[in-house]
């Protein structure tokens, strides 16, 4: 037994940032961003946390699934952009829903979400688990340079989630890393204190464009085609490809070099940005409400980013 999807929700700030609005802080313009990037507009929180964030969302799933907080058995939750190291972001979100299930999080940036995947199917497969609240909620807004224009006009604010219940439409997942922090890197804020002798960094995202690129095209398409070969699929059998939503270029490249149908591919990074945990779930449920998609359908999830970590998942809607 693995699960199956009962379903979806999401949840974007209301303020909205144009890349017009960006060029008054930083040497850009909106050319050049949808150009190099794909992003025209993307969702700031001014009031919410990324767990307040993370609720919504929830909430939204919750009712989607026709499930009550109540039912559920575990709460599991990704970001890098929690208010806190502890408590973790899945435990406000529990105290929120007024529930008492276990709750943690999971760090892997961009990927983490199907690593949340993973991490659910263990649980069903041990039969330790009915229902299951999966969130990616992310404030990207409080980590970047906002006069870094490499980055600060890539990232958005927002939050998805899933519920999961017993069944069998989660087939396999491939998950792959190769540990570093030269390519993408958030650092901590390094503290105070008066013993410690190494230069303490800014608590920014750093990426080096270049390299990051050319590893998350290589990612997505070693990580399809390695999960089709496992299942005996070719891409004509997959209805629809959900990736990370870093960079249209990067989906356009990876699905070239996969030789797909640019038409499977969800894209939503254009009103979004990156939302990094959160960009899967909440390309999901859009996708699941536009009523595109139909019961039977194959779905393949993608995702890269720090860590370096990858991963792909494939979904029987």
């Amino acid at each position: 037994m693995s699960f199956t999807i009962l379903g979806t929700g999401m949840y974007a700030p209301e303020k909205i940032v144009t890349n017009d609005d960006l060029s008054k802080l930083v040497d850009t313009n909106d050319e050049w961003i949808r150009k190099r990037v794909g992003v025209v507009t993307r969702r700031v929180s001014v009031n919410e946390t990324t767990s307040e964030m993370g609720v919504k969302a929830a909430k939204a799933a919750l009712e989607n699934a026709g499930v009550l907080p109540e039912e559920l058995d575990l709460i599991l939750a990704a970001t890098v952009s929690g208010e806190d190291r502890s408590p973790s972001v899945a435990c406000m979100i529990q105290n929120a829903l007024g529930v008492s299930c276990a709750a943690y999080d999971i760090n892997a940036a961009c990927s983490a979400f199907l690593f949340l995947m993973e991490t659910a199917a263990g649980y069903f497969a041990r039969k330790k688990v009915k229902k299951v609240l999966l969130v990616g909620a992310e404030r990207l807004s409080g980590i970047v340079d906002w006069t870094d224009r490499s980055t600060c006009v890539i990232f958005g604010d927002g939050a998805g989630a899933v519920v999961l219940g017993e069944g069998d439409n989660y087939l396999d997942s491939v998950i792959h890393v190769q540990g570093g922090d030269e390519v993408i890197k958030i650092p901590s804020f390094g503290g105070t204190s008066p013993f410690y002798e190494r230069e303490t960094p800014v608590p920014y995202i750093f990426m080096n464009g270049q390299e990051t690129f050319r590893y998350a095209v290589n990612s997505i398409c070693t990580d399809i085609t390695e999960l089709l070969e496992n299942n005996h699929l070719s891409m004509d059998d997959i209805d629809y490809i959900v990736p990370h939503q870093a960079n249209v270029r990067i989906i356009d490249f990876a699905a070239k070099k996969l030789k797909a149908d640019p038409e499977k591919f969800v894209v939503n990074i254009d009103r979004y940005g990156n939302t990094s945990s959160a960009s899967i779930p909440m390309a999901l449920d859009e996708l699941h409400r536009s009523g595109k998609l139909k019961r039977g359908d194959k779905v393949i999830f993608t995702a890269f980013g720090g860590g370096l970590a990858s991963a792909a998942s494939l979904v029987i809607w």
